[in-house]
């Protein structure tokens, strides 16, 4: 995939903003992976905001003038949705269709697309699991970006990447889980970090406090609107449910409206809303309408408020270290100061006071992954389990880092000097990772 490259600077001239340094690093080296004869596998690093969704967006660009196809797979259809509105800024202007599939599509539509996509006709299609479905045949699939892989299981990756013949993957992230840093450590990902913020970004002061607290906080939350900012208030996962999430979001926002802050707008923003009523949510709490927005987690990727500078989550302790690190990604967009602030209740395991003492302690993604992988090991990072303890013989991932490094330097090359490992002083450990290891090396390669 090594087109002239016009598509890309059309697209680089027309922006209202120049790529950061990191930016510009990271572009390079999946340019370069790109034009090369085996399919890309990276990892995109980049803190909420850093600027991934330009670069992927260059990428793909690449993809369809080399005559290809690019399919961008995101978690939820909200975030699907903002992916959408986001590429149509920049690739319909440069005569490249954007489409969005996911399962709420139906009928003629949904064979439109289908056709479209099979035809070739649909060079870019945005899209939830629904793309690894049954009956989604690209005509030509040349590069699969999956963002916010952690919200998929690996078998899906997979599914999508047998879409195309051995497409060039992308995996978009502001927080690795845990399997992904192990994979990383034993080379099977590439890694590229923006490790650079946009001009004018500030880092977040996340601060944990107890239920006492409540009534002071809400003080806080008063004087912010009082100053011209906005406010997110997060109601937290109640066991996995889509039905009591909306519950308490919703008993939440009618406790705010009533009993707390009856002289302020309070809007409410669920998983359960058509596209069309959660985009006039956003545009009315973008516009300022609305001063705050209590929200289940279908916030916690792709929504971006500059003026949103302090976001409340309630029961912080029910939520994973990376759910709260995207989360707080939602504020610090603007110039003002901005807060996340983490609210308990009750007693706290030992687990869970750890994470939020890590969310306290750094914004940056790949310390709050490490902190991750020390709580919940690096997972079988040969079969889908994405977290878990592996089953070493001898190394600790966390410990013998350097040792691994080595390890993983010496394993590039040796398969650079010998990919099938015929020589005959390999022939051992060919037989060796064959007997161990077939039928599961498939999925590992997945990221």
């Amino acid at each position: 995939m090594a087109p002239a490259g016009e598509l890309v600077a059309r697209l680089r001239q027309g922006l209202p903003f120049r790529l950061t340094a990191a930016q510009e690093r990271v572009w390079e080296e999946i340019r370069r992976d790109l034009a090369a004869p085996h399919p890309m596998s990276r990892l995109l690093q980049g803190d909420v905001g850093s600027g991934k969704t330009i670069v992927a967006a260059l990428a793909m660009l690449t993809a369809v003038e080399a005559g290809y196809q690019a399919a961008v797979m995101a978690p939820t259809e909200i975030l699907a949705e903002q992916h959408l509105l986001t590429l149509r800024q920049w690739l319909p202007s440069l005569g490249v269709p954007v489409e969005l599939f996911t399962s709420a599509i139906k009928g003629r539509e949904r064979q439109g697309l289908l056709d479209g996509v099979k035809s070739g006709e649909t060079p870019c299609l945005v899209g939830t699991h629904a793309l690894i479905q049954e009956g989604v045949e690209f005509r030509r699939l040349g590069l699969v970006v999956v963002d916010e892989q952690h919200r998929f299981g690996v078998a899906q990756r997979a599914t999508l990447r047998e879409k195309g013949d051995n497409p060039h993957v992308l995996v978009m992230t502001a927080t690795p889980i845990p399997r992904t840093l192990a994979l990383t450590l034993y080379g099977d990902l590439d890694v590229s970090v923006i490790d650079e913020m946009p001009p004018g970004r500030q880092p977040v002061v996340t601060v944990a406090r107890p239920e006492g607290q409540r009534a002071q906080i809400y003080a806080f939350l008063r004087q912010q609107i009082t100053e011209g900012r906005q406010v997110y208030v997060v109601c937290p996962l109640v066991e996995e449910s889509e039905v009591m999430d909306l519950k308490a979001a919703t008993e939440m926002a009618e406790r705010l409206k009533m009993e707390i802050f009856p002289d302020l707008k309070v809007g409410l923003l669920h998983g359960r809303l058509s596209f069309a009523e959660k985009e006039a949510v956003m545009r009315a709490f973008k516009e300022g309408q609305i001063h705050i927005l209590v929200s289940t987690t279908v916030i916690e990727v792709g929504i971006d408020i500059p003026n949103a500078s302090v976001m409340l989550v309630e029961h912080a302790e029910r939520f994973g270290l990376s759910q709260l690190h995207q989360l707080r990604g939602r504020v610090g967009r603007g110039a003002w100061k901005s807060y996340c602030i983490l609210l308990e209740s009750g007693a706290l395991s030992d687990e869970a006071r750890r994470r939020l003492e890590a969310m306290t302690r750094t914004n940056d993604g790949f310390r709050i992954a490490e902190a991750d992988l020390e709580l919940r090991g690096p997972g079988d990072f040969f079969g889908t389990r994405q977290s878990g303890l592996p089953e070493f013989r001898v190394a600790d991932l966390l410990r013998d880092g350097r040792v691994l490094e080595e390890a993983r330097q010496d394993a590039f090359a040796l398969v650079a000097a010998d990919a099938d490992l015929a020589r005959p002083e390999h022939r051992a450990l060919r037989q060796a990772l064959l007997a161990r290891w077939r039928g599961k090396l498939d999925l590992a390669s997945v990221g």
